[in-house]
């Protein structure tokens, strides 16, 4: 026994991981389960980018080139499927994994165990989910959103798409839990919910929604299963059911879905703005109030994305009014984002760089969402490319933008060496251009009429497919930089990175050595602690 207690005492005072792949099966420590989670989402990028590159080829002309149009529809589920579930969704995560102990002053994740879990389902679930492209009759065609009837027209890959959805979702909500119970119970002594730090707080209010919506989405999924399987007519027409009413369950976790893939984002820029204009956040409680009110806004304008399904004219107004409501807690952060910048003594790194980028671009995507709440406008936008340019002015330079601005401000505390600036600076210059060069022409085709989802068109659309086509393999092939350059820091082969990193940043995270060591804050700091919560 004394033994035992000796070696787990010299263990301990080693402070350091299990040597191989032991280390990363049964990691426990917040860092390592951080990085595991970084990197599936940099793999799945990477697969869901080329699913994405298959759809842009062949509709570069009209006609039909390359693919069939079934799995071209095969190719638009699952290359949404994997972006959002595989690639921003893991990707924040990631980040609150690494970071939120940092930055609340906690020694590890509340529920370590918990989180090695919620990881590793995640490889298992898509695993599942990328079987099924060698099913007989494919992988799901349906779209994301799995609209019945057509989702149960799937084949034998349907109850593997229906159970994959599952093991996210678990993975999701076991994820939220673990964040809501560290920051509630493991901050700092000295710091109180408003000293927080944004991304925390965004962390905080995001975890919540996703224990909010994503058991909705499991009953919706689980409703076609037994549709599909046990008899039932939940959304079959033919038995007495309502094919809608799936709409209004999807979209009322599909809705919040979009700020659980933003509101991490707001805080990622919430961190970075201040740095790189050497000034406070302007604002900190109002963006608080601001991110609160996006949340809870959220939950009641879902039926804006079914207003050509033929609900009443109140139900119209209601959601019309509801979501343009969203611009004024979204206008408090753009103003108060632009607000830390006047005057400050600004400088440009990649981070910031992206940060702007995340800006201007975010605010276009909000634009054209104001333009999309209108009910008679949107009965001519519903469903054609104008709704693609929208979401993907949202989440390619909002939220994939925040995760790389992201891995580029803190990848040098995570290394202990900084990344190439230079080719920071060209991997940011080149997404800029091609992201914009891929997407702006999307509004114009979805203003000429042209529909979403569809794997051939007619010549008028042609010039416009061509220039989206072409943005999108240079934006593709752009991201190869970012992945050298990640890889080349992990390997140090940049110069040695201070423990402060940055010039004068704010926030706990910058106390600790760079590389951060693999235990942080066993004694928890105090307001001594030059941080912004002193």
């Amino acid at each position: 026994m004394s033994a035992t207690v000796a070696d787990t005492h010299a263990e301990h005072e080693h402070h350091g991981p299990v040597a191989g792949w032991r280390r990363w099966l049964y990691a426990t420590n917040h860092k390592d389960i951080g990085t595991m989670y970084l990197i599936l989402s940099l793999i799945m990028f990477f697969v869901g980018g080329v699913m994405a590159l298959i759809i842009r080829t062949e509709l570069f002309s009209p006609g039909l080139q390359f693919v069939n149009p079934a799995f071209f529809n095969q190719m638009t589920t699952m290359h949404a499927l994997i972006m959002v579930f595989g690639a921003v969704m893991p990707a924040f995560v990631g980040l609150a994994n690494w970071m939120v102990p940092l930055m609340i002053g906690a020694p590890d994740m509340a529920l370590p165990r918990m989180n090695n879990w919620s990881f590793w389902i995640l490889p298992v679930a898509f695993a599942m989910l990328a079987s099924t492209l060698f099913m007989p009759g494919g992988a799901p065609a349906s779209g994301w959103t799995m609209y019945p009837p057509l989702v149960l027209q799937t084949g034998d890959a349907f109850p593997f798409l229906i159970f994959s959805v599952h093991l996210l979702g678990i993975s999701s909500i076991m994820g939220a839990i673990n964040i809501i119970v560290t920051i509630v119970n493991m901050r700092a002594p000295d710091m109180s919910l408003l000293k927080m730090p944004m991304f925390v707080w965004t962390w905080l209010i995001t975890a919540y929604l996703l224990l909010a919506v994503m058991p909705v989405l499991a009953g919706a999924v689980t409703m076609l299963l037994t549709d599909q399987f046990f008899g039932t007519s939940f959304f079959l027409a033919a038995g007495g059911g309502d094919p809608v009413m799936f709409q209004h369950i999807f979209w009322f976790f599909g809705h919040p879905e979009v700020y659980i893939m933003i509101l991490p984002a707001f805080g990622v820029v919430s961190e970075i703005i201040p740095t790189f204009s050497r000034k406070p956040l302007f604002g900190h409680d109002s963006m608080v109030y601001a991110a609160s009110s996006i949340a809870f806004l959220s939950f009641i304008v879902w039926a804006h994305h079914m207003f050509t399904t033929g609900m009443p004219l109140t139900g119209q107004l209601f959601f019309m009014f509801a979501t343009m409501l969203i611009a004024v807690p979204t206008g408090v952060k753009v103003f108060n984002w632009t607000a830390t910048m006047w005057r400050g003594a600004m400088s440009f790194e990649t981070p910031m760089l992206f940060a702007l980028a995340f800006l201007f671009l975010f605010t276009i995507g909000g634009f054209s969402g104001l333009m999309l709440a209108i009910v008679p406008a949107d009965i001519q936008y519903h469903d054609s490319y104008f709704v693609v340019a929208h979401f993907h002015y949202v989440l390619v330079p909002g939220s994939v933008f925040a995760v790389m601005a992201a891995v580029y401000y803190w990848m040098p505390k995570w290394t202990g060496h900084y990344y190439d600036e230079r080719m920071g600076k060209l991997h940011f210059w080149l997404s800029t251009i091609f992201v914009n060069v891929t997407f702006f022409p999307m509004h114009f085709l979805g203003l000429a009429g042209m529909p979403r989802r569809i794997p051939d068109y007619s010549t008028q659309f042609a010039d416009f497919n061509s220039i989206a086509s072409i943005g999108a393999i240079g934006f593709g092939l752009s991201q190869l930089l970012f992945a050298y350059n990640v890889i080349q820091c992990v390997r140090k082969k940049g110069s040695t990175a201070t423990d402060a990193v940055w010039d004068q940043p704010q926030g706990l995270e910058w106390t600790v050595p760079s590389p951060a060591p693999y235990h942080t804050f066993e004694t928890p700091p105090t307001s001594s602690v030059k941080t912004t919560f002193s």
